[in-house]
């Protein structure tokens, strides 16, 4: 019994240490991948952040491997792992709009006339996030700015793909706005607002919702760092930011990809800009371009990128992103020029920085108006960590209390 006991121990020591090996040398690579510019805000606790995410992923993939759980669901459950209990100045209840799960957060103060309403879409990359991971951020948005915040629990990619959560985000928005007044909401003050990939849902939804006459219109529409296209990903922010955490070059194009088709089989195509033809990205060239950039934000390390023409076996499987409600800075002047009163911001180490900028301009040329809010030091993610006991970034608060 003594060897058979001294074998298992020997086995386990060595299953931890090649565990622990396996972890950090992900850990290395990543790193040797990364960069994180003098500029940005607290680095250190951006590294920490990091090195947390990428050893998630890491577990992930080995639970994988041996069978246990997908990677996607092992992280998506650690992000979820929070339980703020009740909160003394709200109201929360989990709702379903028809099959739309929603989190609904009402200041418990009363209110002398109906409030304003605001519908929040999570971030992720349309494959991560949730209702548990943004909840810490709807609680501060409702209590600070003392409206009705309403979180939407959109279907997620792969699983799910394109346009599952724009038409979930849709959905609960238009049932929102018709029956606003039962939740102690003005239907003439309801805004979309969406972090990241729900920047992207929110504009989507705002832009679907303009010029509707069965339905109040929108009183805003709040992105922050949204991503807003894919048809260039060597713009500016993208060269200058492709490996400063949290969001990398690569893994912005692989979340799009996984949202349009449930894969990333074509990742080195769209990366290089060789998954639409020429003649389509010249027609598009008036919204995107580096032209349209300011050129202080190309001073960093911007180099212009040569434009490649695509195969049509590619284009077959990348021609919906030239839809506006997959990228709303594609839409036509017609409908970008009805949108309603705009709030965006954008970090300056950010890959999606230039999608903000460009909307940002588009919005401005249609005439409507734009309140724009930059982060100097700021990189991408870094309002959801506002408010962490140890990790919380100040800047994130100046961009929260700027939104609010």
């Amino acid at each position: 019994m003594a060897v058979i006991y001294t074998i298992l121990v020997l086995f386990l020591a060595v299953f931890v240490a090649g565990f622990i090996l396996l972890v950090m040398g992900a850990i290395n690579f990543d790193f040797s991948n990364s960069e994180i510019p003098p500029g940005v805000n607290q680095p250190v606790k951006l590294r920490i952040i990091h090195i947390i995410l990428i050893s998630t992923a890491v577990v992930g993939k080995i639970l994988e491997k041996i069978g246990i759980c997908s990677q996607i669901s092992f992280v998506r459950y650690m992000q979820g792992i929070r339980t703020l209990g009740a909160d003394q100045k709200l109201f929360i209840k989990d709702l379903w709009f028809g099959k739309v799960p929603v989190r609904i957060y009402q200041p418990k103060a009363p209110s002398a006339s109906h409030r304003r309403g605001v519908m929040f879409f999570h971030g992720g990359g349309w494959v991560f996030g949730s209702l548990e991971t943004h909840e810490k951020l709807c609680r501060s948005l409702a209590q600070e700015s003392e409206s009705v915040v309403l979180s939407v629990g959109y279907r997620l990619a792969p699983e799910h793909k394109y346009p599952a959560a724009y038409e979930d985000c849709l959905t609960a928005t238009i049932h929102f706005m018709r029956n606003a007044e039962h939740y102690g909401v003005d239907p003439a003050r309801i805004s979309v607002c969406g972090d990241s990939a729900g920047g992207n849902l929110a504009a989507a939804v705002s832009q679907t919702l303009a010029g509707r006459s069965d339905l109040p219109r929108l009183r805003a529409q709040i992105l922050i760092y949204p991503g807003l296209q894919a048809l260039d990903f060597n713009l500016p922010s993208y060269q200058q930011n492709r490996g400063v955490p949290l969001l990398f070059r690569e893994r912005a194009a692989f979340y799009v990809l996984q949202y349009l088709n449930g894969n990333a089989s074509n990742l080195e195509e769209v990366l290089e800009g060789s998954h639409i033809p020429i003649d389509i990205k010249l027609n598009y060239r008036k919204w995107v371009s580096p032209d349209n950039i300011p050129e202080k934000f190309k001073v960093r390390g911007y180099k212009p990128h040569v434009l490649l023409d695509c195969t049509t076996e590619v284009y077959e499987t990348a021609k919906r992103f030239c839809e506006p409600t997959l990228c709303p800075l594609l839409a036509e002047d017609a409908i970008v020029h009805q949108l309603p009163e705009s709030f965006i911001l954008t970090c300056e180490y950010d890959v999606l920085r230039d999608d903000g900028l460009l909307y940002k301009k588009r919005l401005e040329d249609n005439g409507v108006r734009v309140t724009w809010y930059h982060l100097e030091d700021g990189f991408h993610g870094i309002i959801n960590s506002f408010n962490s006991v140890w990790l919380s970034f100040s800047s994130g608060k100046r961009g929260l209390n700027n939104i609010v």
